[in-house]
């Protein structure tokens, strides 16, 4: 289960069983031969005999790393021991339909189907049923057995068995399943006596450079403990789930690692390993984590309501940058934009408008969409909020009642080019926007007017600032846009930068370009 983003691929760590078909014969021939003593270490034959020869230093015990607990040193293994028990082994399988052509594969070749059509072969060609098994890992977080996991680890899965520790084998049926921030929930079925359950540490008290453990079942082979560091938080935008929020890791995580463990020095989980950027599939030194903090809510709500109740605000957000900050005559590159205000949402009860920007929320201070649009979805349906801002450079503040976030709307496509366009500007192919063209991008009802990217030069600062065909131009420092003539005046009046708002998708965005 992979998904690729330019350059590096993102690799979700649930392994198949068909990567343990080469795994016995990349280890072949690897220390066979070689004794391994109870520590599982390779036993040397005698010290004093290979010292000289290689010019090594035999220390006459061994070597233990330690870790500050709250001003006591325990010893690195000890806490792995502790947490080690917790972590399970999550096997899936699923049922998958697929047509088969007894020996005629060209059957299902797209040059015979686009000439013959789908009915090639006179449509006979019988279904037949094959299994898929997948392998990932798994947290224990109480007596009764329930375990914290991935969503894509037992997505579509027809029967899920566990394996703990001990090795002992149960199975396992889904609480719920939450894949805008990939979470799942299993419970246990049967006797769950003598489980061990993790203690749930509080992942905001993490910092740059803490040591943490990954613990899971890496490519089907059985648990592995790897130490590393929290090399980032909060990264978002990595196009893994809808709602993130990771913790990011050196701690060696590959594919199977998936719904493991990532662990604190005091052996608290802290976070659930998800995926890894890499070029080859195996881990290069970046692997995200779910941390408790959100997985720990979305837990309660799938147990209790069998579904996430998100909070919603129903405002469409942008990250400041120091191009925006400069177009908008911000002090500081601070804060998130509000781009676009949905009619009738609690956002617009509140009061909240285009182009506010805001600083703090609670109390808190916004410093990323990804971030903001965590707390509101943790906060709640029902939740009062209080979100302070500045709107045309002066401070106000405002109190929202959140809803609850709707199921999700298809959003309109992007137009593509079309003839006749009507006034080109720096690099600007552009055209008013008439019924037919609205009906094409499926606009929303509150765009009353604007104008439509329909070509760009690709050497232009328009292009350089991220406008793209289909685009629809509604606003130019935030004076209405109408028609083309109207885009033209405003536009020559910028000096140095032009702000526009423009919709995309459905979505308002704020853009800045160059003059």
């Amino acid at each position: 289960m992979k998904r690729k983003l330019l350059g590096p691929k993102l690799t979700f760590l649930a392994a198949t069983t068909a990567a343990l078909a080469y795994w016995p014969a990349a280890c072949a021939g690897h220390g066979a031969d070689r004794p391994i003593s109870s520590s599982g270490a390779a036993a040397a034959s005698s010290p004093a005999a290979i010292a000289p020869a290689r010019n090594m230093t035999f220390l006459p015990h061994p070597a233990f790393a330690y870790a500050d607990t709250g001003g006591s040193q325990a010893s690195i293994a000890d806490i792995a021991e502790k947490a080690a028990p917790s972590v399970v082994n999550v096997a899936s399988s699923r049922t998958i339909k697929r047509v088969r052509n007894d020996g005629m594969p060209f059957f299902e070749d797209p040059f015979f189907r686009r000439f013959f059509g789908p009915g090639f072969g006179n449509g006979q060609e019988p279904e037949e049923h094959q299994k898929e098994h997948g392998l990932g890992s798994g947290v224990v977080v109480s007596n009764d057995g329930i375990v914290l996991t991935n969503n894509h680890v037992v997505d579509g899965a027809d029967e899920i068995k566990v394996t703990t520790s001990d090795k002992r084998e149960f199975a396992a049926k889904v609480l719920g399943t939450d894949a805008k921030s990939d979470v799942a929930v299993l419970k246990l079925q049967g006797d769950t006596k003598g489980l061990v359950p993790i203690a749930l540490g509080d992942s905001s008290r993490l910092r740059l450079g803490d040591v943490v453990l990954a613990i899971g079942n890496p490519f089907g082979v059985g648990q592995t403990i790897t130490m590393g560091i929290v090399s980032a938080k909060g990264r978002a935008n990595v196009g893994i789930a809808a709602y993130e929020d990771f913790i990011q890791t050196d701690a060696a995580i590959n594919p199977g690692n998936s719904g493991g463990a990532l662990v604190d020095m005091e052996g608290h989980l802290v976070g659930i390993n998800t995926a890894i950027l890499s070029r080859t599939g195996g881990n290069q030194g970046i692997g995200f984590a779910i941390p408790t903090n959100m997985a720990q809510p979305i837990m309660k709500s799938l147990i209790d309501h069998g579904k996430v109740v998100r909070g919603w605000l129903g405002v469409g957000i942008q990250d400041v940058d120091q191009e925006l900050a400069s177009a908008m005559k911000l002090h500081d590159v601070k804060g998130i934009v509000v781009s676009d205000v949905m009619d009738g949402s609690p956002g617009a009860r509140a009061g909240l408008k285009s182009g506010d920007v805001v600083l703090k929320l609670d109390g808190v201070p916004v410093d990323s969409t990804g971030a903001f649009r965590n707390a509101i979805a943790a906060a709640g349906t029902g939740t009062s909020v209080k979100l302070e801002l500045l709107r045309d450079g002066k401070p106000l503040t405002l109190d929202a009642k959140l809803g609850e976030l709707p199921p999700d709307k298809a959003q309109g496509a992007s137009g593509g080019a079309d003839n006749g366009a009507t006034g080109v500007l720096d690099g600007l192919s552009l055209n008013d926007l008439t019924p037919a063209m609205r009906r094409k991008l499926d606009l929303p009802s509150g765009v009353k007017g604007g104008v439509v990217v329909e070509q760009l030069d690709p050497g232009s600062n328009a292009a350089g600032s991220g406008l793209r065909p289909g685009d629809v131009i509604v606003e130019v420092d935030r004076q209405a846009v109408t028609d083309v003539g109207k885009f033209k005046e405003l536009y020559s009046r910028a000096k140095d930068r032009a702000l526009l708002r423009i919709i995309r998708e459905g979505r308002s965005l704020f853009v800045v370009v160059r003059r």
